[in-house]
């Protein structure tokens, strides 16, 4: 991974919400940057890259590379403060396993962990960490 890589999540979405401020206290050297999937950053992106205009998942993007699904997180945790980075050895589970039991989680998180009605505002201690 480069020096710095932007996540993409969904904004409204509670549990998208606290994975960012879970990758924000085990990212000490400040690698990610965020943005909503719904901000107009976040779509501009997501249309550079060639993603679907109509994804509710991770995106990371990693200098020119762009990732979805369990690639996306399983890159991000790799990044991470021990013991989190140990979750890169999932990337040896075929992506389509893998992607299938995220797809099941991702369909559900609303239903098990809310929504809000606007996309979250940035914790005023990292507010420089979001686009």
């Amino acid at each position: 991974m480069i020096g710095l890589a932007v996540i993409l999540f969904d904004g409204v979405c509670n549990f998208c919400n606290s994975s960012v401020r879970f990758i924000i206290d085990r990212d000490p050297e400040g690698i990610f940057k965020f943005a909503s999937l719904q901000s107009e950053i976040g779509k501009q992106l997501i249309k550079e890259h060639g993603i679907s205009r109509n994804t509710d998942s991770i995106v990371l993007i990693d200098g020119t590379k762009a990732y979805v699904e369990s690639t996306a997180a399983l890159k991000v945790c790799s990044q991470l403060k021990w013991p989190w980075r140990m979750f890169r050895v999932g990337m040896i589970i075929p992506k389509i396993v893998r992607d299938k039991g995220y797809r099941w989680v991702a369909k559900n998180r609303y239903r098990w962990f809310g929504r809000q009605e606007s996309c979250m505002v940035p914790p005023p201690d990292s507010k420089d960490r979001f686009l």
